[in-house]
């Protein structure tokens, strides 16, 4: 193109003078032209507009051509990269130096030269084949075992790089998605080892034994490899493969700006930086690290030339076409590409128009040719205005064919030359000014230069689709209006029909029927930017719009479905920054259909389905993009409140899926879990029922159908069913469970198969399932199968296999923010994914449900004492303190408080932490297993001791009786377990543990007690009378003795449990001492006899309460109860005392005067004996003095004395027998401080002989010999 040498400004008049010639004369004005020829001059006008903007496009199509015509087109560019790479491999020449190494293994025993001459003639054939035909080569090397039939064994031959192999050819085999050729792949990368090899050297490396091939599915084949091999080979150097896939991508991109002469503005370390963000699963890769990679890559070119025959000045576009890398950049930083001059050079333009001004006085005419095409980007800028006028007015106001044909014509070049050269707003006006000359709007005024312009608009698709960007809106909001008014004119029922919320919309079962709402729209019209066409109008449509109508509905038979289909099936053809526009595109007109309030249509959300289809190989970079753009789509409108629609978009979601679960997708990579996860937030976010029961479906048919396909998928699918789990509606509870127990019976092993943290995810469903309310065979089935996770996770195998080296070290699944790990101050690998199923069986035990509570306490104790012996020293303090002693947080620890209806309550339930309870059952399981585990487990858990005398103590100071056996029989096992094996430190702190259970009860209980004094028992049965008087309280005096009576019972009920726990405390500590005196120091001794002490002084207070003792008795006689066992505590606390304390001076002499022993022994005889002294004592009669004897009157007991005095008897005899069995010196010693005593029982009244008879032989054989002496 030679271009005048005239200011811009000249252009512009040029342009002008033919708009104001193609708009005719002013309104006003007078002309000397005929009519005929002011028509002629019109289309003449147009007819040169058009030429101008052709001749435009003509030329910057001619240039962009030049740049690209040293590259080969098609596969012609893989033969001819051939030609220029090996001459001698083409003909198999391959030299005998070369050839003689790698015989040398194989041949070192071979007899003849011929044989080896044989030898190398085949492999040169199978070099040669290979060469031309990479797979027949290599059938042919196997078939002559010149290779191993094994993926294996080629990838080492090829890695070997046999000389005469062809490096591109080589490339070009490893990119094959035969499924030998991909299995060789894989052999060839899992054949390198990254570990510890920066990223940019890893490429640099595995780039050097052959080049790229040039289809882009090939490459995206090796580097997809290439990132799961890295990242297995450095598990901790990206979160996921999709990392270090698209940072292999970027690098590449910038080796060749960094180090191609021909790319002017090269790309700077903030550029890098910048167009690396959020790549790494939404999080930045460190700027040290990226700044590193590039100072590495801009130093040090990675020699991946395609064909080192082309020259350098011509390489730059033609590396990047060869590749399939153009427009992978912006998608890398996930930008649109900026506005700006295709090659636009500031320079170079100031030069040229200096040029201009310095010849602008030359007399002679000068013409410049210019190769830059920027320079016609302010051509058009000048010129689009104008040419825009023209077309637009001319086609609106003519009707004549040849103008009209003109203006679509120059339309089509305009948004041709606008969308290449990037001009956004321009393209935008001419497309949307074509789409509004459609008429498809407003189709009952359509005419044939309208149906023209239909035509154009899918021209315009088709041949600059990859340069429309936001002007394909336009162009699809046309498509889909041309099928809407198809299907009206053929009659068929329209989408709203079952879309429609009201449903009551008629399907049109002829032309021009007048019944149907989407046909009065259409025809009543509506302006371009409207979605919904005449829907607000109240204009009547008459019969005579109606006709016409029909008849302009019979124009659009021009357009057929294969011309709207194309335009769909056109998008594979799309380059990568094209087709995510276009996707974009596709889904704002598809949400505008679904949204429509009078007829949501479902053509477009169709069409997303066929192109996503259509464009299911593209390379997974591009893919991303795409579905980020599908997903937010799928997820808004499956959240509509239209239930047809949200069930159909559910469905479309369905089907893609199932398409791509197809795909293979290797370890470490992410994006089955993304593509999925629209289900996820559909599932969790959406309030209907319907919809969610619907995903539960779909999930499990794709999960069953393609079980071996699914990988990172699998997090997704567990977050739906976890979802489901806490689902209000019983259907879909059962219906995930029904999958779910499938998926752990049947395909376990698919679940950890690629990346075994997918483990966790399982657990945490199963625990979800749990919880349901629905089923409890459900919640048991989902506890038993965590046990059966347990022993998967014991077994081994799949814990290693994600994100580990080749050295065995793996990467811990846990999340270190989440609230398991709380308290743990170092998890290591293995304990990672043990910490949520234990912990999640440790919350379980609070369940409100009897069955699951004791399961998940049985089930817990079990894993850990099944597999406790592979948890770490650390690990276990961990699990102990966060999972074990939890359970027992509160249980049987708070201080009951009185309450009306438990006085008569034989239920035995416990206050667990979370407000629960927990049954006898389960709470004595929980002890046992607890005490189970400790022992077992000593040699680790032994500096836990503290902890669990702790919870067995709480047992002991539970208010009720069964909790506190249960502590007794655990704690007598703890101590007869492992007695020998305790230090005297340790029995110390179980010494010191049980005084402080058995003495902190007292306060509390005392406290108890005296919220008897403000109440009066009445003396008989409370009876009801007419008359009743009100209390101060607001009570009548009735119910104010009812609650008196229910308080009275209800602390009856609590002296009973209190009485019956003090007497097991006894009781076990006096059975660990006669079962472990060997191991007991003097100072332990001490601490049990203060704790035999203590109980029975606090018997003996207790039954002194003389008042509290006749309020207790009259309120059981009233309540029908029995009496608590005060004097039976008594009786049994001071003789278990009297019998320990004689068992210590019998089994310790040498501790006796050391302890002082003897003296206690003598002190509480003489507390018997006052005690019954007391008992013997009129309540009329005044006390006995301990110090001197008194005189008074002996009065006849009553029945209730003669019952106590018989109870007491046995322990006096007891303690009279302990005396008269002391020895003399000792007796001597003591008997001043009981002689008054014994001759008080011999004034008393006795209930048994047997009381006279021991106080006879005492005084014959004790003090009888004093007294003779």
């Amino acid at each position: 193109m030679w271009i005048h040498l005239i200011y811009l400004k000249d252009i512009c008049r040029i342009v002008n003078g033919l708009l104001k010639t193609a708009l005719g004369p002013p309104p006003g004005s007078t002309t000397t032209l005929s009519a005929v020829q002011d028509i002629t001059f019109r289309h003449e006008s147009v007819k040169c507009l058009v030429g101008i903007i052709k001749s435009m496009g003509a030329w910057m199509d001619q240039q962009l051509k030049i740049g690209d015509s040293d590259l080969p087109s098609g596969s012609e560019s893989e033969t001819s990269a051939e030609s220029h790479l090996t001459p001698s491999a083409e003909d198999g020449v391959v030299p005998d130096y070369e050839l003689n190494l790698e015989l040398n293994s194989e041949l070192s025993d071979s007899a003849t030269l011929e044989q080896r001459r044989a030898y190398k003639i085949e492999l040169q054939k199978g070099v040669q084949l290979f060469n031309k035909k990479p797979s027949k080569g290599i059938e042919f090397l196997i078939k002559t075992k010149k290779v191993g039939k094994s993926p294996e064994e080629v990838a080492s031959f090829l890695k070997k790089n046999t000389a005469g192999l062809n490096e591109t050819m080589i490339g070009d085999y490893l990119g094959e998605r035969e499924e030998f050729a991909l299995r060789v792949m894989h052999a060839y990368l899992d054949s390198f080892n990254f570990k510890s090899i920066d990223f940019g050297e890893a490429i640099r490396f595995f780039l050097s034994g052959f080049r790229l091939p040039g289809e882009a599915q090939k490459i995206d084949r090796i580097m997809e490899k290439f990132a799961e091999r890295y990242c297995k080979c450095n598990p901790n150097s990206f979160t996921s493969a999709d990392t270090a896939y698209v940072l292999a991508y970027s690098v590449i991109m910038l080796n060749t700006d960094a180090h191609n002469s021909m790319v002017k503005d090269k790309m700077t370390k903030s550029d890098f930086i910048r167009n690396n963000r959020g790549i790494d699963d939404g999080k930045d890769l460190p700027e040290e690290y990226l700044g590193a990679l590039y100072d590495q890559i801009v130093k040090n070119e990675i020699k991946i030339n395609a064909d080192s025959s082309v020259p350098q000045s011509k390489q730059a576009n033609s590396l990047n076409k060869l590749l399939g890398l153009d427009g992978i950049l912006n998608l890398v930083s996930w930008k649109q590409t900026e506005e700006k001059p295709l090659g636009a050079n500031g320079l170079l333009i100031r030069h040229i128009q200096e040029q201009f001004k310095a010849k602008l006085g030359k007399s002679e005419s000068v013409y410049h040719a210019v190769s830059d095409i920027a320079i016609l980007r302010f051509m058009v800028e000048v010129c689009w205005g104008p040419m825009l006028a023209a077309f637009s007015v001319s086609l609106d106001q003519s009707d004549d064919r040849l103008t009209t044909t003109q203006c679509i014509l120059g339309f089509r070049y305009a948004v041709h030359v606008t969308a290449v050269m990037g001009l956004q707003t321009q393209r935008d006006a001419f497309v949307t000014s074509v789409a509004k000359f459609t008429f498809l709007h407003c189709a009952a005024d359509m005419k044939q230069k309208n149906v023209d312009a239909v035509k154009a608009i899918i021209s315009i698709a088709i041949e600059d689709g990859n340069h429309l960007q936001e002007a394909w809106e336009h162009i699809l909001t046309c498509l889909s209006r041309i099928e809407h008014l198809q299907l009206l004119g053929e009659g068929a029922t329209t989408d709203a029909s079952f879309l429609s919320v009201s449903n009551t919309e008629q399907s049109l079962m002829k032309k021009g029927t007048l019944q149907n709402p989407a046909v009065m729209a259409v025809v009543l019209g509506g302006s371009y930017d409207s979605t919904t066409v005449g829907v607000n109008s109240s204009r009547l449509v008459t019969p005579e719009q109606i006709n016409h109508f029909i008849a302009n509905l019979n124009l659009l038979d021009q357009i057929g479905n294969f011309e709207l289909n194309h335009v769909f099936a056109h998008s594979q053809r799309l380059n990568s920054e094209a087709i995510v526009a276009f996707v974009k595109a596709l889904c704002k007109v598809s949400m505008s259909e679904l949204q429509s309030p009078t007829d949501p249509r479902v053509f477009s959300l169709i069409k997303l389905v066929e192109i996503a289809h259509y464009n299911m190989n593209r390379i997974r970079l591009v893919w991303s993009r795409m579905w980020n753009v599908l997903s937010d789509f799928f997820v808004s409108v499956g959240l509509s409140e239209n239930l047809s629609v949200a069930i159909f978009v559910m469905d479309s979601l369905r089907q893609l899926a199932m398409k791509f679960l197809e795909r293979e997708e290797l370890a470490n990579y992410n994006f089955q879990n993304r593509f999925l996860r629209p289900f996820v937030i559909i599932m969790q976010k959406s309030n209907s029922a319907e919809i969610r029961e619907l995903i539960v479906r779909c999930i499990s048919q794709m999960v069953l159908s393609r079980v071996t396909n699914v990988k990172s998928g699998w997090k997704s699918v567990f977050m739906v069913f976890t979802a489901a789990a806490a689902d209000e509606r019983k259907n879909i509870v059962l219906l995930a469970f029904e999958t779910m127990e499938k998926i752990v019976r049947e395909y376990f092993p698919h679940i950890t198969e690629t990346d075994a943290t997918v483990f966790t995810d399982c657990v945490r469903c199963l625990i979800k399932f749990t919880n349901s309310r629905f089923n409890n065979d459900a919640s048991l089935n989902a506890i038993a199968f965590l046990r059966f996770c347990a022993v998967k996770l014991a077994e081994g195998g799949f814990v290693c296999t994600n994100k580990s080296s080749d050295d065995g070290s793996s990467v811990s699944s846990i999340n270190k923010d989440d609230s398991d790990v709380k308290g743990f101050a170092y998890i290591d690998d293995h304990g990672s994914y043990w910490l949520p199923l234990l912990t999640g069986l440790s919350k379980l035990t609070s369940d409100s449900r009897l069955d699951i509570r004791k399961s998940s306490v049985e089930v817990l104790f079990n894993i850990l004492k099944d597999h406790g012996h592979l948890f770490s020293r650390v690990f276990w303090v961990g699990i102990f303190n966060s999972v074990v002693l939890p359970i027992f947080n509160g249980v049987c620890g708070r201080r009951d408080m009185p309450v009306k209806d438990e006085q008569n309550s034989q239920t035995l339930r416990c206050s667990h932490h979370d407000g629960s309870t927990w049954d006898t059952e389960t709470s004595t399981v929980a002890a046992q297993c607890l005490v189970d585990l400790y022992i077992g487990f000593y040699s680790v858990l032994r500096p836990q001791l503290s902890n669990v005398l702790s919870v067995l103590t709480g047992y002991l100071r539970s208010s009720i009786q069964g909790p506190a056996s249960t502590g007794v029989v655990a704690m007598f096992r703890l101590i007869g377990e492992l007695g020998s094996r305790l230090s005297e430190d340790e029995w110390r702190e179980i010494c010191l543990a049980i005084k402080e259970a058995a003495i902190s009860m007292f306060p509390g209980f005392m406290k108890l007690l005296r919220t008897m004094d403000d109440i009066e028992v009445p003396e008989n049965s409370p009876s009801r009378s007419s008359t009743e008087a009100s209390t101060d309280h607001g009570f009548t005096d009735h119910e104010l003795e009812d609650v008196n009576l229910q308080t009275a019972g209800y602390v009856v009920s609590k002296m009973k449990s209190h009485i019956a726990i003090q007497l097991l405390i006894m009781q076990v500590i006096i059975d660990m001492y006669e079962t472990n005196l060997q191991f007991l120091s003097a100072a332990n001794i001490n601490i049990i006899v203060d704790i035999v002490s203590s109980v029975a002084s606090h018997a003996q207070e207790l039954n002194s309460e003389t008042t509290l003792r006749k309020k207790i008795q009259k309120a059981c006689s009233i309540l029908e109860l029995s009496d608590p066992p005060l004097v039976h505590f008594e009786n049994e606390a001071y003789q278990n005392y009297l019998n320990f304390l004689q068992d210590l001076i019998k089994n310790n002499p040498s501790d006796v005067e050391k302890m002082n022993l003897e003296s206690q022994l003598v002190a509480v005889c003489e507390k018997i004996l006052q005690i019954y002294l007391n008992c013997t004592i009129n309540q009329n009669t005044v006390q006995i003095s301990v110090n001197e004897p008194t005189s008074r009157w002996v009065l006849p007991l009553g029945s209730a004395k003669r019952e106590e005095l018989a109870a007491r008897t046995s322990l006096l005899v007891s303690a009279l027998k302990t005396l008269s069995g002391l020895e003399k010196d000792r007796f001597r010693k003591y008997i001043a401080s009981f002689f008054h005593l014994l001759v008080a029982l011999i004034r008393c009244e006795h209930s048994s002989s047997e009381v006279q008879r021991v106080l006879s032989d005492l005084f014959q054989s004790s003090i009888g010999p004093i007294i003779k002496q």
